[in-house]
């Protein structure tokens, strides 16, 4: 993006004082957010949130300190969008990781201001923009992002075409905690699941809270509930609610994993969880010719 391009974002989606706009040390554009309730920065590539934090509170997202902000290159931490495959691809070992949205560059449609001061960004994607061989099918895709006293982000999808259209998709939310170790979660308590870690074999969350104790990689099958995080050394909860969305997937790497991982600090595995929402597996979407589908999560932090 050249600086008559940055110049432009800034006339049409800059907000004095709540929105503007710089390019980081690697070149990429990313917006800076600023409400009488929080900040955050969100990048157009990836249409990629890696910064939430509530007005006198601790920030609510993860991002590494070893991410690539790179073009081509997916970003460790905040909230990657998954779309429109979950993982590897079954088919192509060359596709990317996760699918291809959370490595396109992304359009900011808009920028908008809420009566409360909250501010709401809106991203936009499509077929036209960014596809791949492997998953050749024509689509639309809109993602908001509202920065307020909670953190609300949405995925719309929408297929143009006039064959159905399936996918997979994520909500990938990487939540900063003061120490995986001793947290607690609880809104999974009787749930099904599938244990990456395990074989992928199939069991039982028989009681709450479920507590990290491992390399865990869960995605847990029909569910709804909203999540609570409590973070007892950050002396804060976090609520997880969802819409739109019939998995959980719960992932922390722990050591090996961490260290295994490139653009991932082998140190900062303790400092945070994965609760992402989903629909993957046997919850993936079938989209009918003309079909709409918005996935979404609001996250809001409480004092313990």
């Amino acid at each position: 993006m050249t600086m008559t391009d940055l110049s432009d974002l800034e006339r049409r989606c800059g907000i004095p004082g709540a929105v503007r706009f710089e390019a980081d040390p690697n070149g990429l554009i990313r917006a800076l957010v600023s409400t009488p309730h929080a900040e955050a920065i969100a990048y157009l590539h990836g249409a990629h949130l890696t910064h939430y934090q509530p007005r006198g509170g601790r920030p609510v997202l993860f991002t590494s300190t070893q991410s690539r902000f790179q073009r081509g290159q997916p970003i460790r931490g905040g909230v990657p969008i998954v779309f429109p495959w979950f993982g590897p691809h079954g088919v192509d070992s060359s596709a990317p990781m996760h699918g291809f949205a959370r490595v396109a560059e992304w359009r900011l449609e808009a920028a908008g201001r809420d009566p409360d001061g909250s501010v709401v960004l809106s991203f936009g994607l499509d077929s036209a923009r960014a596809t791949h061989p492997a998953w050749p099918h024509a689509y639309a895709a809109r993602y908001s992002v509202r920065i307020g006293p909670r953190l609300e982000v949405a995925l719309e999808v929408t297929n143009p075409s006039d064959q159905t259209v399936t996918y997979e998709e994520a909500l990938h939310t990487y939540l900063a905690v003061e120490d995986v170790r001793v947290v607690e979660i609880r809104g999974l308590a009787g749930g099904t699941y599938v244990d990456n870690t395990d074989g992928m074999k199939r069991k039982t969350q028989e009681s709450e809270p479920l507590r990290i104790t491992g390399e865990t990689v869960r995605v847990y099958l029909g569910t709804r509930a909203t999540c609570v995080l409590e973070d007892p050394a950050a002396g804060r909860r976090l609520f997880v609610e969802k819409w739109g969305s019939d998995a959980t997937v719960v992932w922390n790497p722990w050591v090996a994993k961490a260290r295994a991982m490139p653009d991932f600090g082998d140190e900062e595995w303790p400092r945070m969880l994965c609760i992402e929402t989903a629909n993957v597996g046997e919850h993936t979407i079938q989209l009918p010719p003309g079909g709409r589908h918005v996935l979404g999560v609001g996250i809001r932090s409480e004092s313990l």
